[in-house]
């Protein structure tokens, strides 16, 4: 059989590749490239399950990174059990096929509990005491202490939140990236996976903080963003010593992506409409607004461009898709029928769908005056939101001295007392570049490269064909 490393860099895609990364650059111009049209949504949970099992969300059932449980009548984002995932995966298909298979899944999303032979991902440790450790989850369990013996431990606050892609002492640019990277290599010395998958986050933060173009002064598509020419060269770095690394020990190589971010300049508030009409149910917590998605007659949960709205009073559906088709922003409504011909009409996702144009993106703000938002709202809360929120990649502005404020912050929580690291801001607009729509030029869609382009021979895949090329790199002969 052959063996095949793939790795994921989010937010790459064709306008990205050029000057500023050469590695990627002269793999491509080796190799072969075709643009990947978007998973719908154009987010990680739906596109890497599409590109996992080879069916949409109607089949495997994911339909966002977080969607309403309508039994627990609650909202959950970033639940990390694969048994969510509906259908065979790619392992257990090659498995099948090839005695001695083996597969690494390394930080792709739901990765507990999977049947592939080797993961490793972030899981923070939840203590009695309220206090939460930053942590990782491995399989086999022996694995954790193992490679955090070898690489040191994950450089969690570089993976998401205000720090995540910021220059540190600690660990430069690109560390959650890099670690990563490091502990492919490590899978790969100690297992050698027949199936290595690598999830490398970097390019996704000053993308969504500051957007990817900037308008040019000549005729056509615009600029690349000055602030992310750092990003590009650190992950090119990355990507080019994973490269040289893998080939050297015969593996293929793919690059692949989840989805192109694109520059948006326009928060929606759907929630804050629905409050206006008295739909939202909102209580009343030590004085902090709280939604009750329960008791809501209709709601959105927010997820980037795409926004499911879920209507617990069925007399409102019609009205309330009036509403959504008459808001600023909001380019599309899907029903019924609509969703069923993107492959989402799975009974997670709303029943309707609100679709953003491209210049904006869905916000989960349900407060009318910020002096009443949730405690949650001004930290990194990524399971507490009933929404995804990339405000909390900023630090607040108003903050003076904000270096000194988290360190104190700290102590207090080193020293056994309770805090709360409230230190995100309540400006949407601070968000340049989103992601979740189909964008309308293919330079911003997704990228699928090989170093065996007799195996790719297209120059466009559907999202759920990534599964297919990925098996006949294992499968089949090349050059």
């Amino acid at each position: 059989m052959n063996r095949l490393i793939v790795i994921n860099i989010v937010g790459l895609t064709e306008a990205l590749i050029g000057e500023h990364t050469p590695a990627i650059a002269a793999f491509r111009q080796r190799g072969a490239l075709a643009r990947v049209a978007p998973a719908f949504p154009a987010v990680t949970c739906p596109a890497q399950s599409n590109y996992l099992t080879g069916t949409r969300p109607a089949q495997h059932g994911i339909v966002g990174n977080g969607w309403y449980h309508r039994e627990l009548a609650e909202v959950q984002f970033w639940k990390q059990s694969n048994h969510q995932v509906g259908g065979a995966k790619i392992w257990d298909d090659l498995r099948a096929r090839l005695p001695g298979f083996t597969c690494a899944q390394l930080f792709w999303w739901y990765n507990m509990y999977s049947r592939a032979d080797f993961s490793l991902t972030p899981r923070p440790l939840y203590l009695a005491d309220g206090r939460k450790v930053f942590d990782i989850h491995a399989w086999p369990f022996e694995l954790r202490k193992e490679i955090k013996r070898d690489l040191g431990e994950f450089p969690f606050f570089g993976f998401w939140g205000p720090s995540a892609g910021v220059p540190s002492p600690l660990g430069g640019r690109a560390a959650a990236s890099q670690w990563i990277a490091d502990a492919a290599k490590w899978m790969e010395e100690r297992e050698r996976p027949t199936l290595n998958l690598v999830y490398l986050p970097h390019l996704d933060y000053n993308l969504q903080r500051h957007g990817p173009f900037v308008a040019s002064s000549r005729p056509g598509r615009p600029a690349i963003n000055p602030k992310i020419i750092p990003d590009l060269a650190a992950i090119d770095a990355i990507v080019g010593d994973l490269i040289t690394y893998f080939e050297g020990r015969n593996c293929r190589v793919v690059l692949l992506s989840e989805y192109g971010i694109t520059n948006v300049s326009q928060p929606v508030h759907l929630n804050r409409l629905f409050r206006q009409r008295r739909w939202l149910a909102i209580k009343d917590e030590l004085g902090h607004d709280v939604l009750d998605a329960g008791a809501s007659k209709v709601f959105a949960v927010a997820d980037h461009q795409v926004a499911h709205v879920y209507v617990n009073d069925p007399a409102l559906l019609g009205e309330a898709r009036a509403l959504l088709q008459s808001v600023a922003g909001v380019e599309t409504v899907l029903g019924a029928a609509e969703k069923a011909a993107l492959g989402i009409d799975h009974p997670r996702a709303g029943d309707l769908i609100a679709i953003a144009d491209a210049q904006s993106w869905f916000t989960y703000y349900y407060w009318m005056a910020d002096e009443f938002a949730p405690d949650f709202a001004r930290t990194v809360d990524i399971h507490r939101k009933p929404g995804y929120d990339p405000v909390e990649l900023f630090l607040d502005p108003k903050l003076t001295l904000p270096k000194l404020q988290i360190a104190w912050r700290l102590l207090k929580k080193r020293l056994g007392f309770r805090m709360l690291m409230d230190v995100i801001p309540l400006d949407a607009t601070l968000v340049k570049g989103s992601h979740g729509r189909r964008p309308s030029d293919p330079l911003d869609w997704p990228v699928f490269l090989t170093n065996q382009p007799e195996l790719l021979q297209v120059d466009r895949l559907e999202s759920t064909d990534v599964y297919h090329a990925l098996v006949r790199h294992v499968l089949r002969e090349g050059g």
